[in-house]
């Protein structure tokens, strides 16, 4: 791209034509405070005014975030007019805003709070009626306050740009204006998938999870047999809220502070995921040898499975049957290490630490219930998780590196690892398919052509032994859309397609630590792009070092059928491990 020249206080740079003068600034060296530190500002509104500047050739001051730099522009970051309207920008937000601090989860990530510190903010410059504020916490995933919304447009933003969604959009008009699903309704009673999106591009705590944290602590206080149970992507990112570099692999640390936290036995959802690719693999076989419906869709995530009720009912014939590995597993921790153990079901409390928020509403499914008992008790996040943690007072980075609880269900394989990736269920299914078919073990053992962090669309056309597998893998809405209409229209050519909810997977989930430039100083300015390739490469690299990568391999996942499932498909299997879906109106 072609060079222009500019100067920033008075001082000359070459910078690319087409950049904003925020981020121009950004590349000279330069941090205008801004409420624009996750992708490059993705609203792309400039309606918070906090990162105004002086620029020659405007009228006044411009919002940075979104005024392109020219030839031959001078910028003025540090003249007084520039600086007094920057604070009053913020003083202006700060006047109808909820400032209760220290009871907001969003504290220590607050960019409100950020910005404010940076300008000199001050709290009461300005007085007056606050707006009506409405607090939404019927979800089961998602909590709105509209008293903590500044009214960025982040959100709205962000539901568009990956899911092609319009959830949340600009309510009423003036000082009425709010943020929230059409006719100001509860995400309970709106199409909303539950993904988490938006709470991980909010400034502010005015979108978060719902917590469950409570719901784990009366299970402590009632005396349950509390298990728990990490999904894959979280070991990838929990170290992120304890000053580790983004992507460092913290498994052994997050098992021995789980264990001090108090839970009775520590599980690797990898052994849900190896299950999986066991009953789904299975069924892919069953559909294309029987002329089944094909293609078959995975059905790991839920944020996908709700879009799909939502939005597809007439293809719900397409998803696998299976359910998420986190709710296989929580089944086998109710069913057959009860039994094993001698322990009543009733007195289990299985909780799920998850990347995401939409399993917060998966978990609440009726279908993942048995006798009234559900699968799996409580989902908290990562960060849930990271709270918990701080809370109780364990240094983090001092805990020794400890394994996971080994007995019936510790084992896993590398395949299970990269479930939280996209492209991860595909290769994982892969490598099990291509025994099945063949007998043989795959000589490179990875499926790199189905690889991938971003969004998008992947395909690939695998031939195994003959038997050619037209595979396709999508993450984000707007990109599983275009698969699912060619379906619709007769003309998808695939036998075989894996759609995550987040784009780039669960790495990315909804429930993952933020992603801010402005509270990683030690991070390169590339890090909200590089981001999800970070942490793929640290579920990547624990599947190459695994000896067993191959889910049919896992030696406990052998003796689960041999002893309890017989065979995967069973009768029992399809009782435990398998589920059902429904199309589902978004307004009620």
């Amino acid at each position: 791209m072609a060079k222009i020249n500019i100067k920033i206080e008075g001082v000359s740079y070459k910078v690319e034509e087409g950049l904003t003068i925020l981020e121009a600034a950004k590349a000279c060296g330069y941090e205008i405070p801004s409420l624009c530190t996750f992708n490059h500002g993705e609203c792309n509104l400039g309606s918070c005014r906090v990162c105004l500047v002086e620029a020659t050739g405007a009228r006044g001051l411009v919002a940075s975030c979104v005024y392109p730099v020219s030839e031959g522009m001078e910028i003025r970051i540090s003249s007084p007019a520039a600086v007094e309207a920057r604070r009053e920008s913020v003083e202006l937000l700060l006047s109808n805003h909820n400032k209760n601090c220290q009871q907001c989860e969003k504290n220590e990530y607050c960019e409100l709070l950020h910005v404010a510190k940076l300008t000199g903010a001050r709290d009461d410059a300005f007085a007056g009626t606050h707006s009506k504020t409405y607090l939404d916490t019927l979800a089961p995933g998602l909590v709105r306050d509209t008293s903590k919304c500044i009214l960025c447009g982040r959100c709205v933003a962000r539901c568009q740009n990956a899911h092609g969604l319009g959830i949340l959009g600009f309510e009423n008009r003036g000082f009425n204006t709010v943020v929230s699903p059409a006719e100001n309704r509860s995400f309970a009673d709106s199409p909303c998938i539950q993904c988490g999106q938006c709470v991980n591009v909010c400034p502010t705590g005015a979108l978060m999870e719902h917590s469950e944290i409570g719901l784990v602590d009366e299970a402590f206080k009632a005396g349950k047999h509390v298990i728990v149970q990490a999904a894959p992507a979280v070991r990838a990112a929990l170290g992120e809220e304890f000053g580790y570099p983004v992507g460092t692999p913290v498994t052994g640390k997050m098992i021995a502070a789980l264990r001090r936290l108090g839970f009775e036995k520590v599980y690797d959802v990898n052994f849900g995921a190896d299950l999986t690719i066991m009953e789904e693999g299975n069924e892919l076989l069953e559909r294309i040898q029987n002329k089944g419906v094909l293609p078959m869709i995975t059905s790991c995530s839920p944020g996908w499975v709700n879009y799909a009720e939502y939005n597809y009912a007439d293809l719900l014939p397409h998803l696998s049957s299976c359910k998420s590995p986190h709710e296989m597993q929580g089944a086998m921790i109710k069913n057959y290490w009860a039994e094993q153990k001698g322990i009543a079901k009733e007195d289990i409390f299985v909780v799920s630490v998850m990347p995401c928020t939409a399993k917060k509403f998966e978990n609440k499914r009726p279908q993942l219930a048995k006798d009234g008992i559900m699968d799996v008790d409580a989902v908290i996040t990562t960060r849930e998780l990271a709270r918990m943690i701080k809370r109780s007072g364990i240094i983090f980075n001092r805990l020794p590196d400890e394994e996971w609880d080994a007995d019936i269900m510790g084992d896993y394989s590398g395949a299970a690892v990269i479930f939280g990736v996209t492209g991860g269920v595909m290769e994982a299914a892969l490598r099990t398919v291509y025994f099945k078919l063949t007998g043989e073990e795959h000589e490179k053992i990875a499926f790199e052509e189905v690889r991938g962090h971003e969004a998008g669309i992947r395909e690939a056309s695998i031939d195994i032994n003959g038997t050619k597998v037209n595979v396709a893998i999508a993450s984000g809405m707007r990109s599983a859309k275009i698969l699912l209409d060619e379906i619709k229209e007769g003309k998808s050519k695939y036998q075989f397609i894996e759609i995550m909810g987040c784009p780039g997977g669960c790495i990315n989930g909804g429930g993952q630590p933020y992603v801010r430039s402005c509270f990683l100083p030690n991070e390169a300015d590339d890090i909200v792009d590089t981001y999800k390739e970070k942490r793929a490469k640290a579920l990547y690299s624990e599947d190459e070092r695994q000896e067993v990568r191959q889910s049919h391999n896992n030696p406990q996942i052998k003796e689960l059928y041999e002893k309890y499932l017989g065979k995967p498909g069973s009768h029992k299997a399809h009782k435990l491990l398998h589920t059902t879906y429904e199309g589902r109106v978004g307004f009620n």
